[in-house]
């Protein structure tokens, strides 16, 4: 109930930042109108929501972050996809729907006999256990930084964000996984958004996303998408 409370409290202060009014960037406002808020059922929806049910009870994002994620993914057309925290699979999966490009994903402990399961026959997954930094450094030296990074369910984000930034290129963006979710993350958000380092920003609340194109102009844009 308090989550309710609290996603309601956000939804009224970002009321007036709801179907891109004020924004003037026509690629921005494209991004917000037509990706963000598309409402058009798309062709893998129905399948992926009937996998919801098996993992559960593992670490997941709510079905329309999901879908958000497919979209954007559709929309970036990316190379190639890193997602470091798996969680309970789904977005990993809903992004490898997307784009059939390789797409690894690292999570700390031992692979999860559902995640395995639901990524079974995703073959352009690569789905890595472990000792993240080390994962994720052996990663960096054999592939650099890809299109796309989805800092997802891991409390490695702060380290994901410092070996990655290095490698970046004016067509990587990052999908930040829950920027409120506790104080120290959303601290930590507040600087990415103004480090000199990351181009436009744009804040969903569920997740961020961070592009580092240095030929546009700096901004930060809140996106009512609660």
């Amino acid at each position: 109930m308090s989550n309710l409370f609290l996603r309601g409290w956000n939804w009224c202060r970002r009321f007036r930042h709801r179907c891109g009014y004020g924004v003037h960037s026509p690629s921005d406002f494209f991004l917000i109108t037509f990706v963000v808020y598309e409402r058009l059922p798309f062709y893998a929806y129905s399948l992926l929501h009937a996998k919801r049910k098996d993992v559960v009870r593992l670490s997941h994002y709510r079905e329309k972050v999901d879908r958000l994620l497919f979209r954007l993914v559709n929309y970036l057309q990316p190379a190639a996809m890193l997602e470091v925290g798996t969680g309970s699979g789904l977005s990993a999966r809903y992004m490898a729907e997307a784009k059939h490009v390789p797409l690894c994903t690292l999570d700390d402990g031992e692979c999860c006999e559902e995640v395995v399961r639901l990524l079974a026959d995703c073959p352009q997954v690569d789905y890595r256990c472990g000792d993240v930094p080390q994962l994720l450094h052996r990663y960096v030296e054999e592939h650099g930084c890809p299109d796309i990074v989805h800092i997802a369910f891991t409390p490695y984000y702060k380290e994901v964000f410092e070996a990655l930034l290095p490698a970046v290129s004016s067509h990587t963006c990052f999908f930040i996984g829950s920027p409120y979710a506790t104080k120290e993350k959303r601290e930590w958000w507040k600087q990415v958004i103004s480090d000199p380092r990351t181009g436009v920003t744009f804040d969903l609340y569920d997740v961020g996303l961070v592009f580092f194109d240095k030929k546009r102009v700096k901004e930060h844009r809140i996106v009512n998408f609660l």
